[in-house]
């Protein structure tokens, strides 16, 4: 999958050309729906031809060559798509990028100047680093997830910080008398446990937070306990990025981890971008870095001012055009771009006509508070 980058590199390197940019929805899971996408594909397809009516022979002949392209990264895929989408950019000369994605697209077929990229953006999500932790008293499963895959790169236990506790250590057995302070011989092996778990969560937790850097997120499962204990040695900047799963347990599968933190990561991603919504609402209408609605928020853009471009799904749909316009815009200044879905876009869509931006500076003559 592209990343945010390499999405805004295509963007401004076709910019001049003409592109094929075709988004299929790959969702069907029923045999009898095998081939729907194909149906759907050439439906869209005619649609495009019939926008170019009256175009010259030439141009059609640009379409067909690059449409041949589609078609052919597409040949692999006789039945299903092989996600839940799939996207592809191509000119008359080159197939510039066509694989699936591990998000919903919606069916679009345009042939026009430049990449359509606004659709695009959903998937840059995928792109968040999103690392699982499963741990109880005595161990850890370390899961990263990324662009669609899941690994398992790091196995801890809490053996590892506490050595062999051998019999010359801790007598496994219980007695009635130990020598150790008065306690059995299985309560001072458990009391070795506690000090051992809580050292490897103080350990893991410091890997945690430097894996997950300053934008990754973080999902916790486990047992009740150990999840509240490995909570407590986060940082306090890493908090809003957290957020704990009770479905998830150390004997899970791979696929079921898959699931379970799929939809964990898609809360957090919701709730931080409802967070950031709230922030622009507060500092446009405070008159600071803010802008709310479609006239101020095309203007900042017009002014290079957008650090962060926010637009509804419902906006994206609505106005795939200008919607696009708009993203391409951000894209020239290097500005991220938010698509919000659920109850976020619902929000922007009633207060800011689903659009809102976090600038980068205020202009003097908005008599804000700061630049």
């Amino acid at each position: 999958m592209l990343t945010h980058d390499e999405l805004v590199e295509l963007y401004r390197d076709f910019r001049q050309e003409k592109v094929l940019s075709v988004y299929l929805d790959g969702k069907a899971t029923d045999f009898a729906e095998r081939t729907v996408w194909k149906r759907r594909l050439d439906q869209h397809v005619n649609e495009a031809r019939r926008a170019m009516n009256g175009a010259r022979p030439d141009e059609e002949d640009d379409f067909n060559k690059a449409l041949e392209r589609i078609e052919k990264a597409l040949k692999e895929h006789d039945r299903f798509l092989p996600d839940q989408g799939w996207v592809g950019f191509a000119t008359p000369s080159e197939l510039v990028y066509g694989k699936a994605v591990r998000v919903p697209m919606p069916d679009l077929v345009r042939w026009e100047g430049g990449i359509r990229v606004a659709p695009y953006v959903r998937a840059l999500k995928q792109q968040r680093l999103v690392l699982t932790v499963l741990v109880d008293s005595r161990r850890a499963r370390i899961f990263e997830y990324r662009n669609g895959q899941l690994g398992e790169p790091k196995n801890l236990n809490a053996e590892t910080f506490l050595g062999d506790l051998t019999d010359m250590n801790v007598s496994k057995r219980a007695t009635s008398h130990t020598g150790v302070r008065g306690k059995t011989g299985t309560d001072a092996a458990q009391k070795f446990l506690e000090v051992g778990s809580e050292r490897m969560l103080k350990k893991l937790m410091e890997l945690v937070t430097d894996r997950v850097g300053e934008d990754g997120l973080l999902v916790l499962g486990g047992t009740s306990e150990a999840v509240a204990a490995a909570r407590s040695h986060l940082p306090n900047s890493m908090k809003a990025r957290v957020t704990e799963e009770p479905s998830l347990t150390l004997e899970m599968s791979e696929p079921e981890v898959r699931d379970a933190l799929e939809k964990a990561a898609s809360k957090v991603n919701q709730r931080m971008q409802g967070e950031l919504l709230e922030e622009v609402i507060n500092l446009a209408r405070a008159g600071g870095r803010g802008a709310l609605g479609p006239g101020d928020v095309e203007r900042a853009l017009k002014e290079s001012r957008v650090d962060t471009l926010l637009v509804s799904r419902n906006f994206i749909r609505a106005n795939p055009d200008y919607a696009d316009h708009l993203v391409g815009a951000a894209f020239e200044q290097h500005a991220a771009v938010e698509e919000l879905s659920g109850e976020g876009a619902d929000r922007l869509d009633l207060e800011g006509e689903g659009l809102a931006a976090r600038l980068r500076y205020t202009l003097q003559n908005n008599n804000a508070a700061g630049g």
